[in-house]
């Protein structure tokens, strides 16, 4: 598996290295179906290439292609382009099975075989039965551990319906409001673990360059950053999974997150608190479950009092929304999650919609 980790990271960096030379001596421009075809020939002259299975190498090129369409887009949008770059060692992590070539024992909980055409047999531990057809295949390194993902093809379980509707406002000291009054305590996975990183960061800038013990303290601390991903991840799911399971509409504001987090002094909190992923997670599992997500305006959400629609302007620090005019005291993220709410229900209120 290293082997073909190595050989598909070889064979991107010379597609994308043709792909360059083409259009800067030739103005031609090279497309997935040009650079597909010569892959049988070669085959035929680069012998570590017969040891792997035909897809994998087309899935590599695929995957090139793919990088040049989102250039391409960034391009006409008016973004930063970012064109493509080479991969360094260690900087291509997984290969692909799109279609066939793989095949697992069975269906069960608990140790099978995973049989990968050209590789062999390989054990799997998985972590819960599989639904569904199995449609794709992906073998990924993290760190020193190996990951098979399979991507299948299932029906949506529809969920029962609550009759219960939601607007959540995400933040920073708290993670999230919901307009029922609950809230969602923020973990702060980054800043809990910030002075372990700083020392760890520490003693590999004293450790020599090159040296076994440099790599053996850069291992450590990617191992730690990973750890942080991993709790980060495993706190969205169940906290997604909570939302779908207990409301039928979920109301969120149509944030700009990447504008948002040019800010400097928020940047590290706003990128810790991963609401972009957060969201994601709440509409791909919404969708699944037959419920629905529902994105609105977020203009003055959080200055509008919900009791009387009164504007009370407040900074970011009051953290409590009194009203003048009505009276009401109720705390300032909760507000916003009831404007936010009214927003997506109210007819046209809604800016985007996911879910069914």
């Amino acid at each position: 598996m290293v082997n073909t980790l190595e050989s598909c990271r070889v064979l991107y960096n010379c597609a994308l290295e043709q792909r360059k030379t083409a259009y800067k001596q030739f103005k031609i421009s090279l497309n997935y179906n040009t650079q597909a075809k010569e892959l049988k020939t070669l085959k035929k002259y680069v012998s570590e290439y017969k040891e792997i299975y035909s897809q994998v190498l087309q899935n590599v090129l695929l995957r090139l292609d793919d990088a040049f369409k989102k250039f391409f887009d960034r391009v006409k949008s008016g973004e930063k382009p970012g064109y493509p770059r080479f991969k360094g060692r260690g900087w291509y992590d997984s290969f692909t099975y799109p279609q066939s070539g793989f095949s697992l024992s069975d269906n069960r909980k608990g140790n099978q075989k995973l049989r990968l055409s050209k590789i062999g047999k390989v054990t799997v531990r998985l972590h819960r039965a599989i639904k569904g057809n199995i449609k794709t295949c992906m073998i990924k390194r993290e760190l020193d551990k190996w990951h098979v993902c399979f991507a299948c093809e299932t029906k949506p379980e529809i969920l029962p319906k609550t009759y219960k509707d939601a607007g959540i406002d995400v933040g920073i000291e708290k993670f999230a409001a919901l307009s029922d009054g609950a809230l969602i305590k923020n973990p702060q996975f980054l800043r809990e673990s910030e002075a372990k990183l700083k020392y760890e960061q520490r003693k590999l800038s004293r450790k020599k360059k090159g040296s076994n013990s440099r790599k053996k303290q850069k291992h450590k601390l990617a191992k730690l950053h990973c750890k942080i991903k991993n709790r980060r991840n495993n706190f969205l799911h169940i906290e997604s999974r909570k939302l779908v399971r207990s409301y039928d509409v979920i109301v969120f504001e149509d944030l700009r997150i990447k504008n948002m987090v040019k800010n400097h002094y928020l940047a590290k909190s706003i990128s810790d608190a991963s609401w972009a992923k957060f969201i994601k997670y709440v509409s791909y599992k919404a969708e699944s479950a037959g419920k629905k997500v529902i994105f609105v305006n977020p203009r003055n959400t959080s200055q509008i009092c919900s009791g009387c629609g009164a504007i009370v302007k407040k900074s970011l620090s009051v953290r409590v929304h009194k009203c003048p005019s009505c009276g009401l005291e109720i705390d300032r993220d909760v507000n916003a999650a009831i404007n936010i709410l009214r927003a997506g229900t109210a007819p046209g209120g809604a800016t985007a919609l996911a879910g069914h």
